[in-house]
């Protein structure tokens, strides 16, 4: 006799479930999940929205008004001017133009000692102290105190030292060492280039250093052991082995300092008290001028842009040639 067996029943609350068909509670943990990386990139979005694209957006739109000390309160009485404000600072054969052009020469000259100083001072310090020898704890803490330091107190220092009469570096140069005979003004004129690149040199040396310190802890010690080996001298040994493997770490190294001292405003700001000489006037100073000082707040931001657009450049640039060398090499 045959038997029979009852279907299962499908409409009440025991009905079994389809194979791999997730419950509810499953489906609102698959569909929460992506959600949470957007949240917790939330804030750092916000912020970034609030303090450099936000007051981008309104630089770009202040350098297309004509916005004085007139205006500044109300800003729709500012009348839009367009592109003007870009013609007349950008064109070098008006005033305004021909000092931001001379501005601009010096702040890409300052810039080139400046990160080349660094980098080399940086490298030789991280290379001698590479080895383990008594004292190199002590050396390298006092190699960072630089970069530790507050720009303002350290700056302000160096502005005491710098004095002509009453300054540690004349006394040092002139009474002890006898190098000088007389005694130079270091912050204005001529030397007061000289005055400012050490400044920076001394300021940013500390950062390659640390830097370049790090990425020497990665090379195998097995590298410099088999170029000994082979005969390789200290410089060999640094030129084929010590360089090319602290490629990635310079890459990224330059174009920070670069970027950081093309746009340094807090050195020459406090070492020569806002008013800088033509000698040490950079971009950043003449920007803070023009907007500051003269009231010219269109024209400032017009400059601020340019200028912004000029460091995309150079960096998009300088990215796409080393790219294009690793993927060659």
């Amino acid at each position: 006799m045959a038997t029979t067996t009852a279907a299962p029943d499908v409409t009440g609350p025991g009905r079994p479930r389809r194979p791999g068909r997730p419950g509810r509670a499953n489906r609102g943990r698959r569909t929460g999940r992506p959600l949470l990386p957007y949240l917790l990139l939330a804030p750092a979005i916000v912020l970034e929205l609030a303090i450099h694209v936000v007051p981008m957006v309104v630089g770009v739109w202040m350098s297309l008004l004509g916005l004085t000390q007139f205006s500044i309160r109300d800003w729709s009485t500012a009348p839009f001017v367009g592109l003007d404000n870009y013609r007349v600072t950008l064109d070098v054969d008006s005033a305004s133009g021909a000092a931001l052009l001379s501005s601009f020469w010096v702040t890409v000259r300052y810039t080139l000692l400046s990160v080349g100083l660094s980098w080399v001072l940086g490298t030789a310090a991280a290379v001698v102290l590479q080895r383990p020898f008594r004292g190199r704890a002590v050396l390298r803490a006092l190699f960072l105190t630089p970069y530790a330091l507050p720009v303002y107190a350290a700056v302000i220092t160096w502005s005491f030292l710098l004095q002509r009469d009453t300054g540690l570096v004349n006394h040092v140069l002139v009474d002890q060492l006898g190098i000088l005979d007389d005694r130079p003004f270091w912050l204005i004129g001529n030397n007061s280039f000289v005055a400012l690149l050490v400044v920076s040199v001394w300021k940013s040396w500390p950062f390659a250093f640390l830097c370049i310190m790090a990425g020497l802890q990665n090379i195998p010690g097995e590298m410099y052991e088999a170029a000994a080996i082979d005969g390789a001298g200290f410089w060999r040994r640094f030129q084929y082995v010590t360089l090319p493997s602290l490629r990635p770490v310079n890459l990224v190294l330059l174009l920070v300092l670069f970027l950081w001292t093309f746009n340094d405003f807090n050195t020459p700001y406090v070492l020569f008290g806002g008013s800088a000489p033509e000698q040490a006037d950079l971009v950043s100073i003449h920007i803070y001028r023009s907007s500051f000082q003269t009231w010219d707040f269109g024209s400032g931001s017009a400059m601020s842009v340019a200028l912004l657009l000029f460091l995309l450049l150079v960096s998009a640039g300088y990215l796409l040639v080393t790219n294009r060398r690793r993927d060659h090499a």
